[in-house]
């Protein structure tokens, strides 16, 4: 049962993630998420990284609070959420903004599929008019960029 709590909350993760990215990055906290648009950061980090603290204290929270209550529910959603996490540090910050050199060079369907919709989710620079506010799920149309390029 606690496998599958964190299998869950791994991907409702997903849903939530949309949602803060679009209503609150885009929204009321696009001060904190503007520089990852515009890159008018010059250093390696972006007022965009508050977000890994804002979202990592509820987080923390949920894990203490089911540690000290021998391992409940919210010790599993707390797992699941930092999966999704380390999850999306992975893609997000390493793979597509290139933060680390790693899996440049990739072919892989999927992971290319996910680098064009973050790029199309960039060409705004502005807080309206984005478009794939999503990490891990990717439309439909990205992954037949890449699986219709070889056929005549």
């Amino acid at each position: 049962m606690n496998f599958l709590i964190v299998v869950a909350t791994f991907f409702i993760m997903e849903g939530i993630t949309w949602m803060v990215h679009k209503y609150i990055m885009h929204g009321f906290l696009w001060s904190l998420h503007r520089d990852h648009h515009d890159h008018s950061n010059e250093g390696h980090l972006e007022r965009n990284d508050y977000f890994f603290a804002i979202f990592a204290v509820p987080t923390i929270a949920l894990m203490y609070y089911g540690t000290v209550n021998n391992f409940n529910i919210y010790f599993y959603i707390a797992i699941g959420i930092t999966l999704y996490g380390m999850s999306y540090f992975f893609v997000h910050d390493i793979f597509i903004h290139q933060r680390f050199r790693f899996l440049r060079d990739t072919q892989n369907p999927y992971l290319l599929a996910i680098r064009r919709a973050h790029k199309q989710h960039h060409k705004h620079t502005g807080k309206e008019r984005g478009e794939c506010f999503g990490f891990l799920w990717v439309p439909v149309k990205y992954f037949k960029m890449y699986f219709n390029k070889n056929k005549k």
